[in-house]
């Protein structure tokens, strides 16, 4: 059923003709059309822009390997498209610097070269593809039991949501130079097959722990494996990917262990920022009236 059409008709008005008006046929160059139906097929349906498909990248993404020898074949063909004109051409096999011929056929053997080279460069440099890994240790969840409920019921919701929606398999949060929290999973110890103990107060003394204090933001080693600093994190699992180190306030530090090499995203590192803060909150008004 088609509900109406709005018809919007142009007129010229100037004051030279304002009172001698004489009215002309109207044009209606635009129309604005609403209609609607009662039919259940088209109920709930609503038609939008197609996305655009780049159908050479997709090309490219599902033909790696003929996608990065292509210049070797290009440049392959071009040089035996050279050699075979200079055969058939008639012209001395010896360049002349003096001939036209001789300088547009050097120019094209440097091109069909360069071709060559490009494929062999694209063939032996290939992007490292990055993968999730199983984190080597043992699963934990220990809660200090001095904690008022209404911090374990934070903790526990931050460390929910941080294993639900981001790469984190690790927690651990330290409070006031006391780990308050070790949850995830941990390193075993070296003596036992027992999870090994976080030393907070090591730990604060520490090199990243003070830098953390001083800069007052948040720390993301993307690729641990490079970083120095994983010297002082003996208690997550040796083969952590990348940790986030999330100060809370002045008083502590969340750190946030991953299985993937670069894992967390900026949006990750700007939510957990947030998050952070409102665990901080919870906390100083919370540890502030335990005796």
């Amino acid at each position: 059923m088609e509900a109406g059409t709005i018809l919007l008709p142009l007129y010229n008005f100037s004051p030279k003709n304002l009172f001698n008006y004489n009215p002309k046929p109207p044009i209606f160059p635009r129309f604005i059309k609403a209609s609607s139906s009662n039919s259940s097929q088209s109920e709930n349906v609503f038609i939008g822009l197609k996305p655009k498909r780049n159908r050479v990248a997709e090309w490219v993404a599902q033909n790696d390997d003929v996608a990065r020898s292509l210049p070797i074949y290009v440049g392959g063909f071009s040089l035996l498209a050279v050699l075979v004109n200079r055969a058939v051409s008639g012209i001395a096999p010896v360049a002349d610097a003096s001939s036209s011929q001789s300088r547009a056929d050097l120019l094209a053997l440097g091109l069909a070269v360069t071709n060559i080279l490009s494929g062999l460069v694209w063939l032996s440099i290939r992007p490292k593809t990055i993968s999730k890994v199983d984190p080597k240790g043992t699963e934990c969840c220990w809660i200090a039991p001095h904690l008022p409920a209404p911090v374990i019921s934070e903790v526990q919701w931050f460390w929910q949501s941080l294993s639900v929606v981001t790469c984190c398999r690790s927690l651990i949060i330290i409070y006031e130079g006391i780990c308050i929290l070790q949850i995830g999973v941990a390193a075993k110890s070296s003596t036992n097959d027992e999870v090994e103990t976080v030393d907070a107060a090591k730990f604060v003394q520490g090199g990243l722990y003070g830098g953390l204090m001083r800069s007052g933001t948040q720390s993301y080693l993307a690729n641990l494996s490079l970083y120095p600093g994983k010297s002082e994190l003996p208690f997550l699992p040796p083969n952590t990917q990348a940790v986030i180190l999330q100060p809370l306030g002045d008083k502590g530090v969340a750190i946030i262990g991953g299985d993937t090499i670069r894992g967390f995203t900026t949006a990750d590192q700007t939510w957990i920022s947030l998050i952070g803060d409102k665990l901080d909150a919870t906390l100083t008004k919370s540890l502030s009236r335990t005796p």
